[in-house]
This record gives structure tokens, C-alpha cells and sequence, in this order.
């Protein structure tokens, strides 16, 4: 197995190589987004393993911009970022996995062979609902040809509504898809984000049925 380790802490990727190299691995080592892009692009890697924090370019863009090109070498994200939401958010942005530092290095091996296992088979990328296209993995937009640039939370509810297309989808099912099911906010937060979704993709896409819920039409 070929493995490229992006990590800008020189000691750890040090030991990290070396530790890969005793199991078999063969290993490359970036210290920074530009150089770990580039050899991913370059070369037919089994594996990544991506720290987050990097100088240049960060490891959420880096994986982004992999699958936003189509390459979908299995990433392994490895980072000190422990929050719930900085797992999502590297997960949706197209890793396999996520381990955070401190960690053990036997089952991390275990890991990035069950992520090399899988291999880069490609994923489904585009819904298209008429003229929308949503990529889920590169978490792009578009109407027509047009880009449109949404947060976070705007695509996850975009996404959810491309996937369910000419389906009423209530507002219960929505906070539990889209935020949590322990939701304890407002659930008037839903019709917030619509709005804001059709003032960036357009009034005609997103259709209220009153007392039901919403609907994505093409």
C-alpha cells in the first residue's frame, strides 16, 4: 500500500512514516496543503492520511478540492479538531474517516486499512433536479451554469430536498435530517434558511404546501 501523510508537524509525521514503513506501508510525507495536493494529484496514492490545520491550504480544502475533481482516493483525516461538528464537517467534505490526535497508532493502521479496503471506487456526485445540480462531496451548486455560493446549513438543506425531489418533506423531518434530532430550537428556523435559499437559487425552485411541508421541483 502507497500512503501519503499530510501533516505539518514534522516530528509526528516522522514517526508516523516511520511507524507505516515497519508495517509495509510505502509512505510520502507533505508538510503543507499545496505539496499534499499536489502529490495526490500526481500519484496513485491507496490512501491519505490529512491533518486539518495546515499552512497554505487547509486539509477541508484540500479534500474538497480532491473530490471536486474527481479523485476519490480514500482519505483518512487525522487532527487535534475533537469538536462533533469539526467530524462533520470533514466527513461531508468527502473523508472516510476521521481519528483525532492523541492516538493510537495500532488502531489508526486498522483504519487506513479498512478506508484502503474500500479502495477509490467512485461515489455518486451530481442530484440534478431540473436545472440544479447539487455535488454532495465537493458540497457545490449549481443553476445552469451559474455557481451559487451557499453556507454550510444552506447546503445541507438544499441537499436534503435534492434528494427527495417532488416530495413533501414536513418540517419535523427536516429539523431531523438537517440539524439534529435533539433539536431544541425554534422550528420557525426552517422557513428562515428556505428563504434564504430562494433568495440565492431562485423563488420558483422550493414550493410551501401550507400545514405540509416543502417541496423541490425542477
Amino acid at each position: 500500500m502507497r500512503v501519503l501523510v499530510v501533516d505539518d508537524e514534522k516530528l509526528l509525521a516522522r514517526t508516523l512514516k516511520l511507524g507505516l514503513e515497519a508495517e509495509g506501508f510505502a509512505v510520502d510525507v507533505a508538510h503543507d496543503g499545496t505539496d499534499g495536493l499536489w502529490l495526490a494529484r500526481e500519484n496513485p496514492y491507496d490512501a491519505i492520511v490529512l491533518d486539518l490545520m495546515l499552512p497554505g491550504v487547509n486539509g477541508y480544502q484540500v479534500c474538497a478540492t480532491l473530490r471536486a475533481e474527481r479523485n476519490w482516493t480514500p482519505i483518512l483525516m487525522l487532527t487535534a479538531k475533537d469538536g462533533e461538528w469539526d467530524q462533520v464537517e470533514g466527513l461531508d467534505t468527502g473523508a472516510d474517516d476521521y481519528l483525532t490526535k492523541p492516538y493510537s497508532f495500532p488502531v489508526l493502521v486498522a483504519r487506513l486499512r479498512a478506508v484502503a479496503r474500500r479502495g477509490a471506487r467512485e461515489r455518486p456526485t451530481l442530484i440534478e433536479v431540473g436545472d440544479l445540480r447539487v455535488d454532495p462531496a465537493a458540497r457545490r451548486v449549481w443553476r445552469g451554469g451559474a455557481e451559487i455560493e451557499l453556507t454550510a446549513r444552506e447546503f445541507s438543506l438544499l441537499a436534503f430536498l435534492a434528494r427527495h425531489p417532488g416530495q413533501v418533506v414536513s418540517k419535523r423531518r427536516i429539523l431531523d435530517a438537517v440539524w439534529d434530532n435533539d433539536f431544541e430550537g425554534d422550528p420557525n428556523i426552517v422557513e428562515v434558511y428556505v428563504r434564504h435559499l430562494r433568495t440565492k437559487i431562485g423563488r420558483d425552485v422550493i414550493e410551501t404546501l401550507r400545514g405540509a411541508g416543502y417541496r423541490l421541483d425542477g
